[in-house]
């Protein structure tokens, strides 16, 4: 059992940390307003993709088998938010003391659609429960569980990840130059992953 659970932990995190939408707000966030301001789009990330490893694990992948189209309809839905968020970011602009003018970091609303939104949190997620939890059909409930649980830590702490670094750099971005650009490199690389959801 313990290898199974240590095997949910690599598998989580490695999910939670690789590049993709949820962890460049994350970083943009953090890069332009701090760390703790970047917290609330980390938890509001975390909390809903432990919620659709819960959703899954109760049954829903099946639904989403049955009507693949709910996928296809999530798919274009989130593209179009993840689109917007990258606008935010790459049009954010600067006061004459340096400071993004942007009105507010994402909120906690923001990170649960931001992950609620996205196809590969669904997709991985999937993958997860029916390799962790319906293949143990001893037990499925505790399994499920446990990997509820391993996901909310994992994933806080993948995404906390992109957010400690976008604060890391928050001081090279002194410059308004500096940080304008930054904004647009990483709203130019959150809608390339939209680009990615329809080419794969």
């Amino acid at each position: 059992m313990l290898t199974v659970f240590i095997s949910m932990l690599v598998f989580a995190l490695i999910g939670a940390i690789s590049p993709g939408p949820v962890n460049i707000i994350a970083t943009s966030t953090a890069a332009n307003f701090g760390f703790r301001k970047a917290l609330p789009h980390v938890m509001g990330a975390t909390l809903a993709y432990t919620l659709i490893v819960f959703l899954v694990g109760i049954g829903l992948s099946s639904v989403l088998e049955i009507y693949p189209q709910i996928t296809e309809f999530l798919k274009y839905i989130g593209g179009a938010f993840l689109l917007y968020m990258s606008f935010k970011i790459a049009t954010a602009k600067q006061t004459d003391n340096g400071l993004i003018m942007e009105t507010t970091p994402p909120r906690l609303l923001e990170g649960v659609l931001s992950q609620w939104l996205n196809p590969k949190a669904w997709l991985v997620s999937m993958s997860g429960v029916s390799v962790f939890v319906t293949s143990h059909s001893s037990n499925p409930s505790l399994y499920l569980f446990a990997f509820c649980l391993i996901s909310f830590a994992m994933c806080f702490i993948g995404i906390g990840t992109w957010a400690v670094l976008g604060e890391l750099i928050r001081s090279y971005l002194a410059n308004a130059k500096y940080q304008i650009a930054f904004n647009r490199i990483m709203g130019l690389l959150l809608s390339l992953t939209v680009i990615t959801l329809f080419t794969h």
